[in-house]
């Protein structure tokens, strides 16, 4: 179980580009690490989409954003380019990341249980351990929420 004040798990994953990314390059930045259930559908889009009308204030505080899931470059590509997302989306297809963050978890519809990421943010501090965890997050004002945490 990750717990804030712990080191973030490392991680290099591709992007909607199909490069390679790393969490450990973005030390000496705040990261937003943001992980969500699937592309394109309306929650996902409505955070995606809150998050990248925000970047200018991210950036402000010196903050970057990435967006995880499950889903290929492909569709990240295609979600990316559709709303015009101005950071990078990484795809877990193997759903290593989903599990080491802890992400992964049963989940229930209409009766039906499945396997799942359970919406969740992850503020990393500059030197790569967990300031903040948004568990369960409920998109509507969750980007303000963030930036008030990067704030304090």
């Amino acid at each position: 179980m990750l717990e804030v004040g712990k080191k973030a798990p490392d991680f290099s994953l591709l992007n909607q580009d199909g490069n390679k990314i790393s969490l450990k390059d973005f030390l000496g930045k705040k990261v937003v690490l943001y992980f969500y259930p699937k592309d394109d559908t309306s929650g996902c889009t409505k955070e995606a989409c809150s998050f990248s009308a925000d970047l200018p204030k991210f950036s402000k505080v010196d903050a970057i954003i990435l967006g995880v899931s499950p889903d290929s470059v492909k569709s990240h590509k295609k979600f990316s380019e559709k709303y015009k997302l101005k950071f990078d989306l990484l795809a877990d297809e193997e759903k290593k990341i989903v599990e080491k963050y802890g992400v992964w978890k049963e989940k229930s519809m209409y009766g039906r249980k499945y396997m799942g990421v359970e919406r969740t943010t992850f503020i990393i501090d500059e030197n790569g351990k967990i300031k903040k965890i948004f568990n369960k997050v409920k998109v509507e004002g969750h980007n303000k929420e963030v930036m008030e945490s990067l704030k304090a």
